[in-house]
């Protein structure tokens, strides 16, 4: 659900891993492999910032053939969807800590891509919002 398409550019003596659906999530390694490992860091920057600034997160495009993607860590997608889920119901934090009986400072930290957060407190959230989370297995890339 959140695999992201990632270009690869060669840039000097490094390769450019830059993203056409978040084009501020750009990074590099000195070959492919290092950065596509850098790439996950840099989509979750990108989407941190988006949050941040109450930004929509767009879903990600169909990669061409023979595209490389970077997928989202799972805490990191659940929380994507829990936000994306308060923005389109209009529900603003405040509103879904007193769903939840907690604090404020609680919800922020389940949005925050570099908390790690227990999974059952995002599943708790999504259920106050009337959604429940479900994980798929698949197999590897």
């Amino acid at each position: 659900m959140y695999s992201y398409p990632v270009t690869l550019t060669p840039d000097e003596d490094t390769i450019m891993a830059t993203f056409p659906d978040m084009p501020e999530g750009a990074t590099f390694g000195d070959d492919e492999a290092e950065a596509l490992m850098r790439a996950v860091d840099a989509l979750e920057t990108g989407i941190i910032g988006r949050m941040s600034d109450g930004e929509d997160v767009p879903k990600p495009s169909r990669p061409a053939k023979g595209q490389p993607t970077v997928t989202l860590p799972t805490l990191s997608a659940a929380k994507v969807a829990l936000y994306q889920t308060m923005r389109a119901q209009g529900v603003r934090k405040a509103e879904l800590a007193r769903r939840l009986h907690c604090d404020f400072s609680q919800v922020s930290r389940l949005l925050d891509l570099r908390h790690h957060s227990r999974l059952d407190q995002i599943d708790a959230a999504l259920a106050a919002l009337g959604k429940r989370l479900e994980i798929k297995l698949g197999d590897a890339a």
